[in-house]
């Protein structure tokens, strides 16, 4: 596997670079017309490196093309692949955008690889293996009081469930009053390998996004806590989760729960 990985390294920074050429800090938006255009140009451009790179690398694996579903999977292994992770940031000239790789084995997230270009800072992670950033190893922050904790969650797709959206604001203001800052933004992987990296504390999403899965098995590796809302075990059935730093975890949830 870590053959895999380090070839995956390379597909995946090749694709980083090749949308580092694209990015322009004054790009601007001035219709949905023209966001949806840009963030698809951005997409394909992105794909048309990772596609054969990971097919090449893994050639039975199969390809999972809607980064936004989520539910089970089929047995077996699948490329889950974020290729604009935060794409509505980039076509706008923000800074926070990154590129996802997982790979899926019999519903398990086994490998990750999560580039943010601009900061050229690379996290993997392998299961039972450890997440690193730029080959150190990562572990979640010591925190045990709320107040002291950085949280966060965001959008975690286009189109937001009316339902999602109310439960999404209810837990922003459940969380204003009981953490020391609340960050709502996107990419949700962005945050999710904050938390591995122990910048942040937690992040909670009422929707269970397969493109996420490289932010939370890096998570998983970095001694974090993962489960859904009801605190009981993770998985890619799941509604929602809460991913944290195991000496917060069960006052996030205690919080999110009376939201």
């Amino acid at each position: 596997m870590t053959t895999l990985l380090q070839d995956v390294e390379i597909v995946v920074k090749e694709a980083g670079a090749h949308l580092l050429r694209r990015y322009s800090a004054g790009s601007r938006q001035d219709s949905f017309e023209d966001i949806v255009s840009s963030v698809r140009a951005n997409d394909s451009a992105v794909l048309a490196i990772l596609r054969p790179g990971l097919t090449a690398a893994r050639p039975d694996a199969g390809w999972v093309d809607d980064e936004h579903a989520s539910g089970p999977m089929p047995a077996g292994e699948w490329w889950v692949v974020d290729p604009v992770g935060g794409n509505v940031n980039t076509i706008h000239g923000l800074r926070d955008w990154n590129i996802g790789v997982t790979l899926v084995r019999d519903q398990q997230p086994v490998l990750a690889v999560l580039y943010s270009p601009l900061g050229d800072e690379l996290y993997t992670a392998e299961a039972g293996a450890g997440a690193y950033l730029n080959g150190v190893r990562l572990t979640t922050s010591a925190k045990t009081g709320l107040d002291a904790a950085l949280v966060g969650t965001g959008q975690a797709k286009p189109g937001l469930d009316p339902r999602n959206a109310a439960l999404l604001g209810a837990s922003v203001t459940a969380m204003l009053q009981a953490a020391l800052y609340v960050r709502v933004s996107v990419p949700v992987t962005h945050q999710l390998s904050q938390v591995a990296a122990g910048r942040m504390d937690l992040h909670w999403q009422f929707d269970n996004v397969r493109s996420h899965l490289a932010g939370l098995l890096l998570i998983k590796e970095a001694g974090g806590v993962v489960t859904d809302l009801d605190g009981r075990p993770w998985d890619l059935t799941s509604e929602h989760y809460l991913a944290a730093t195991p000496g917060l975890h069960a006052a996030a949830l205690k919080v999110l729960a009376g939201s």
